[in-house]
Order: C-alpha cells, then sequence, then structure tokens
C-alpha cells in the first residue's frame, strides 16, 4: 500500500462492474488507490493478476486494512464493504430478515441482470455473425429482468429496506447508465450507450421494448440512481473514456 490508502481496487472504473464498487467506495468514504486493467488487451489473464484473482475478471479488491484481504465479483465486494464499514447502514439494512432480501437482489443481479445484457450486448454488437435466435432470446431475458424490477418497484421506492442500499447500485451500471460503448460491426466504429441499449438500440423494434413507457418505475429508480453525485462523477469518467475508445479505434 505504497499510497498508504486503505484499498486497492484493481480493473479501473470504466467497466460496469469495477465502477459500481468505486460508487460504494466513495458513497461510504472509503479511500482506495486504483489500478487499471486493459482487459481488451487480456492484462486480466496475466500470472501476476491471477495471484489475486483466479477467474481472471475484473474488478478485484484488496483491503491492506485487513491483512492485504482480497476479494473479488462485484457483488461480494458490495457486500463485503457494507459488512465491514457500514456499521451505520447508511448503503446496507439492520434487520436480518431485511438483509436476506438485500442478498437475494444481490444474487438476481449477478444472475441475471449482468449476464443477460451482457450477452445481450455481445451478439447485438460484437458476435461475428448475426445469430437471430440468439438476439431474440437476450431481447426476451431484458424484458424478463425489466419486468421483475417493474412489479417490485411498482409497489415501493427501493429494493429493499424503504431506501437506496447496495442493491440498488449493484444495478447502476447495467439498466439506463450513460456510458460510450464502442461498436464493431461489418469494420465500423460508433458511438452507443447503455441507456441505448436499454431504451433505444437493445429493444429497437421489440414488442414491449419501450422501457419509458412499458417500465415507468424502473425508468424513475434508475434516475434517482444516476442523478446521485458520486454516480454522475463515475459516468462521466466511463463516457469519456469510451469515447476516446471509440475515437482511436476509428482512426
Amino acid at each position: 500500500m505504497s499510497s498508504g490508502k486503505q484499498f486497492t481496487l484493481h480493473g479501473g472504473v470504466t467497466g460496469p462492474n469495477p465502477l459500481k464498487v468505486a460508487v460504494v467506495l466513495e458513497e461510504l468514504g472509503l479511500e482506495y488507490d486504483v489500478v487499471n486493467i486493459n482487459i481488451r488487451a487480456g492484462e486480466q489473464k496475466n500470472p501476476e493478476y491471477l495471484k489475486l484473482n483466479p477467474n481472471g475478471r475484473v474488478p478485484t479488491l484488496v483491503d491492506h486494512s485487513n491483512g492485504d484481504f482480497t476479494i473479488w465479483e462485484s457483488d461480494a465486494i458490495l457486500l463485503y464493504l457494507v459488512e465491514r464499514y457500514d456499521k451505520e447502514h447508511k448503503l446496507s439494512v439492520a434487520d436480518a430478515d431485511e438483509k436476506f432480501k438485500l442478498i437475494q437482489w444481490l444474487f438476481f443481479q449477478a444472475s441475471g441482470q449482468g449476464p443477460y445484457f451482457g450477452q445481450a450486448v455481445w451478439f447485438m454488437r460484437y458476435h461475428h455473425e448475426r445469430l437471430p435466435s440468439a438476439v431474440e432470446r437476450y431481447h426476451k431475458e431484458i424484458l424478463r429482468v425489466l419486468g421483475v424490477l417493474e412489479t417490485v418497484l411498482s409497489k415501493q421506492e427501493w429494493l429493499v429496506g424503504g431506501k437506496l442500499t447496495v442493491a440498488d447500485i449493484s444495478f447502476i451500471t447495467y439498466v439506463l447508465a450513460r456510458a460510450v460503448w464502442p461498436e464493431r460491426k461489418h469494420g465500423t466504429h460508433r458511438r452507443c450507450s447503455w441507456n441505448q441499449m436499454a431504451i433505444g438500440w437493445g429493444l429497437e423494434g421489440v414488442e414491449g421494448g419501450d422501457v419509458q413507457k412499458e417500465f415507468p418505475n424502473v425508468y424513475k429508480w434508475h434516475q434517482k440512481l444516476v442523478s446521485r453525485p458520486i454516480v454522475r462523477k463515475f459516468l462521466d469518467i466511463q463516457a469519456e473514456a469510451f469515447r476516446k475508445l471509440s475515437e482511436s479505434q476509428a482512426k
């Protein structure tokens, strides 16, 4: 810990999963260093990084104040941070039953929303050939996940505990975030965004795919999330990083 900061966040802050960890660190007022990992260059598979995270993914968090305790998987990191450092329950809940509800939502995000939205982007923008059946499958999964969220958020403002928690934050960077995402399609690159994925291009032409109309409570919930100053700060950083990447690839 050369800088004396408590944590080291490996993976940067521009990817969807590292970003939400950075948000929680700052919401809790915890100091950290960032080590960027260039996943496009395959740095997450380097032997030194694999010693920290054998799964070869980002992010990984090292807690130097806890004997260099190392943890990976973004939602596990969020749970670790609030369990150990959120004694005032700023982003967590005190009630035992509500705590399991919070864990439930973290599991749902990690097993449902994250993988399915990611696969949707892959097959719509990156796969070397168009596979209509795969695109249709992930369109339906996006709608299913949004439907689950809409059902709950039509009855309550937040996912658990009647307040903002890491359960809500875990979804930030996949539902409607504003980042610029480079497209690789037929040798061209243009600007795309996560909000356009969920609201616009990702469900364009899909029945029931107008998010603001069909899932109004999800839309309102996420607008509250992305209006938080810390969240907006990182989404701006993310958008600028992807803009530069897109421009460099277009040259």
